[in-house]
């Protein structure tokens, strides 16, 4: 059956001598394998449409739910301003192997491929990428039902809406009220600031994001408990986040 799709490569391998295998996050069919054949060769005509980040529209043909073959592609948007820049490639690497590890095979919902769409889009027009990703963590672990609770107390239920002071668990899911903060000793405890931009990016979608200007001290506080939401409520163990680390380490 022959299948047309728009879709962003989140992931591309070689298969074979000559040949690739992408995989694609797409609006409406879920994620979805799709071999390329001559892909690697010198000529090839489809050799773009297998670059990490591109959005295009995809044609193959799939029997079941087996391997897709690439018959012809059409490039919307092959976000090379990224794969041209070390840091946002970074970022955006990260992005993509997130939602490869979240999003399972065939799981529909245009959400997910609007929220990388969002993030691609944003690190391109060069929107601070620690910011662009703490918000995409942040939709990721929602849209996965691990959101973290931070506006009640997410052991008794205290309203917390107008409380700066809350402690953040990142084991439990949520803010925790000074009469339960002993429930989680290594609760974290944020700046009023780096807690009202977390409820923020809770409410908030990727597609709507403007210039944030965040500073570096609170920029340290967002990644950090972001990281430890995603290490506990996630436990996932990414290659492009250990570059990341390593970035970090020799400030880059």
């Amino acid at each position: 059956m022959l299948y047309r799709v728009e879709g962003i490569v989140i992931r591309s391998m070689d298969y074979g001598e000559g040949n690739k295998i992408i995989t694609i996050c797409t609006e409406n069919t879920g994620k979805i394998g799709v071999l390329v054949r001559g892909a690697k060769k010198v000529k090839s005509r489809h050799a773009a449409l297998t670059q990490l980040f591109t959005e295009a529209e995809f044609v193959f043909f799939r029997n079941g739910t087996g391997l897709g073959t690439l018959n012809s592609g059409e490039i919307i948007s092959p976000h090379h301003i990224i794969r041209q820049d070390l840091i946002q490639a970074a970022y955006a690497s990260y992005a993509c192997e997130l939602l490869d590890r979240v999003l399972q095979d065939e799981e529909t919902g245009s959400f997910w491929y609007q929220q990388l769409k969002a993030c691609l889009n944003a690190l391109e027009d060069g929107k601070d990428p620690g910011i662009i990703i703490n918000l995409y963590e942040m939709k990721i672990l929602q849209a996965a039902g691990y959101g973290p609770e931070l506006l009640s107390c997410i052991s008794c239920g205290k309203d917390l809406s107008g409380d700066d002071s809350s402690a953040v668990s990142p084991r439990l899911g949520g803010v925790l009220c000074r009469s339960c903060r002993h429930l989680d000793p290594p609760a974290l405890k944020l700046s009023a600031k780096s807690l009202k931009l977390l409820r923020l990016f809770a409410r908030l979608d990727l597609r709507r994001l403007g210039h944030i200007d965040v500073k570096e001290d609170t920029k340290a506080e967002l990644k950090t408990v972001m990281r430890a939401f995603m290490d506990m409520q996630l436990g996932l163990h990414l290659k492009s986040q250990s570059f990341l680390d390593q970035m970090d380490k020799y400030g880059l």
